[in-house]
């Protein structure tokens, strides 16, 4: 089989000859792998790992020029201020671009967020250099995903823009204000959507969307309120994709346990990532409950087993997670989130090998 063969058997629920594999990483665990295994880029490293998915940038940027303070401040697609922190450790170094401050933290009213000056316009982007991008993936299964600071989402943006914090109490005490900002968001995101899937023409696979709904303990929020104030815009997303005959990933870290029916009745086709210490998360149970619904990447531990783990105790990681997700199809190897810098390279190494290992189907 071919990746995209591979991968659209997995996602109808069919065993294909192995399972299919992909591979999240930061671009500094990247230069630490490449270093290791004498590979000059990316993509170099993906055809030595059989990754079967491949990732476009999407639309490129055309809209007003980004702006950069002496401090290094810079601001991103919604106006919020960010700058970078690095975080150093034994041979390797992560960077991370953390929130400075959140631009409608002081709004009173829906008036108050009605009039900020920087809502982004989905005329700010340039698509026509969709198709060419998917045209060089050959026989992968091509992935829209986005910007880690750009991606289809509503909760996330809200959270950079009003504040975690604030943005939970205004779904409690102050909805009006809660629905004009995730109601700006959802509006801009859907036609961004529209506009990629529509310039792509058939040639992207799987869209993903990513939005953090889970804490390691349970939902973000009471999952009555999730329906009532998140739910629309989340099936809305799925919806448009379908539309255009894609089905859609979706990503959040921590415990969704309680939310997954709704992510079925909304029609999700695949829930990324399984985050095996977050509570009820359990893949073997998740499977059994929601696999004739739903597939499934993830799964591996990016907080413990990678980091912390001894090379045998990824193997063995990846043995239990197989048998309990192989059956049936419906599966893709990854990660709990992106591996991060930290990470022994030995530790990446085995793990992909247990994949090969442990992936094929009889």
């Amino acid at each position: 089989m071919i990746a995209k063969q591979r991968v659209k058997a997995a996602l109808s629920h069919r065993e294909p000859d192995r399972v299919p594999v992909d591979f999240w990483s930061t671009t500094e665990t990247d230069t630490r792998l490449l270093e290791h295994l004498g590979l000059a880029n990316r993509e170099e490293l993906l055809e030595a790992f059989g990754v079967d998915f491949r990732y476009i940038p999407g639309p490129e940027y055309t809209g007003p020029p980004v702006q950069i303070q002496d401090d290094g401040t810079s601001y991103d697609l919604w106006g919020v201020p960010r700058r970078q922190v690095g975080i150093k450790g034994d041979g390797w170094e992560q960077i991370y671009w953390e929130v400075v401050s959140y631009p409608l933290a002081d709004c009173a009213s829906v008036a108050d967020v009605d009039a900020y000056d920087k809502w982004p316009s989905p005329d700010w982007f340039d698509y026509s250099v969709i198709k060419e991008q998917c045209a060089g993936c050959d026989d992968y299964c091509v992935v829209f995903e986005g910007d880690r600071l750009n991606r289809i989402a509503q909760l996330k943006p809200a959270m950079y823009l009003r504040g975690a914090d604030q943005i939970l109490i205004d779904m409690g005490v102050a909805p009006d204000i809660f629905d004009a900002i995730v109601g700006r968001i959802s509006e801009f995101y859907l036609e961004y959507q529209r506009r990629i899937l529509q310039a792509a023409d058939g040639s992207i696979d799987l869209l993903m969307t990513g939005d953090d709904f889970g804490m390691q303990n349970g939902p973000i929020m009471a999952p009555e309120q999730w329906r009532a104030r998140l739910k629309p815009g989340f099936a809305a997303f799925i919806e448009l994709a379908h539309q255009y005959g894609v089905p859609v990933m979706h990503h959040t870290c921590g415990s969704v346990f309680e939310l997954i029916p709704d992510f079925i009745d909304s029609g999700l086709d695949v829930l990324q990532s399984l985050q095996p210490e977050a509570r009820e998360m359990d893949a073997a149970r998740i499977k059994k409950l929601y696999g004739a619904d739903l597939a499934f990447q993830g799964g591996i531990s990016i907080q413990r087993t990678l980091p912390f783990g001894t090379p045998r105790e990824v193997r063995e990681e990846v043995i239990h997670l197989f048998d309990a997700m192989k059956p049936g199809g419906g599966f893709f190897a990854g990660t709990s989130h992106k591996i991060q810098a930290d990470t022994p390279v030995e530790n990446v190494v085995t793990l992909i090998e247990a994949y090969r290992e442990f992936g094929t189907y009889a």
